[in-house]
């Protein structure tokens, strides 16, 4: 039995033959990294939003708009997908075709149907003359929930990728790492959409 495997058996954290940590690990921390100035951004425009939350230009604001049933079947398929984004990674640490597959092809249809929703609802918006060209208020609202949006779709086109990926060349190591760090992204998104769901949905109804 290797060094690694001995501590892997032990519960501890993998580390190869010489000590120093595995490529699983290294690769995880340096893709927080990466999560981390995503974040950053995402801040960024969180506090743009709420300096021009109020700044409507005579025109509607966030009560006036915001279809909050709609957005909550958003909300249920995207906290949905992240609960099957899990199933798909536990399918795929046990090499398990059917649970690996299944997961992942219902985590895209719950992906694409929150992303559905969203299109319709910026269309929507649009379409009555609301658009981010209306107010600075729109244009910030635009602004953060469309860079979710676009995040969403980049994470289903990586999602076909890791299906065609363990298809064509099975479950190797370097393939679950990228796979770890698919489901390190679909999670976090669904972090930034909870705190977006309260912060511009609820309170700007409330508002």
């Amino acid at each position: 039995m290797s060094a690694a495997q001995a501590t892997a058996g032990h519960g501890g954290p993998r580390r190869t033959h010489d000590g120093s940590a595995s490529k699983r690990i290294i690769v995880g921390y340096g893709f927080w990294i990466f999560l981390l100035s995503d974040i950053v951004m995402f801040s960024a425009f969180f506090a743009t939003y709420a300096v021009l939350v109020g700044a409507t230009a005579g025109g509607p604001d966030g009560h006036d708009l915001f279809d909050v049933p709609n957005v909550g079947v958003e909300t249920a398929c995207l906290l949905l997908s992240s609960f099957t984004c899990g199933l798909a990674s536990i399918g795929a640490r046990a090499r398990n075709g059917l649970l690996f597959y299944g997961a992942m092809a219902v985590t895209f249809v719950l992906g694409a149907a929150f992303l559905g929703l969203e299109i319709h609802e910026f269309s929507g918006l649009a379409a009555r003359g609301d658009g981010p060209t209306r107010s600075a208020f729109l244009s910030a609202f635009f602004t953060l929930v469309g860079c979710h949006g676009l995040h969403v779709t980049a994470g289903l086109l990586w999602l076909l990728t890791m299906m065609a990926q363990v298809y064509a060349k099975g479950y190797r190591a370097d393939i679950l790492r990228r796979m770890l760090c698919f489901g390190l992204f679909w999670h976090t998104l669904d972090i930034i959409w909870v705190a977006l769901f309260s912060v511009v949905y609820l309170m700007g109804v409330a508002r």
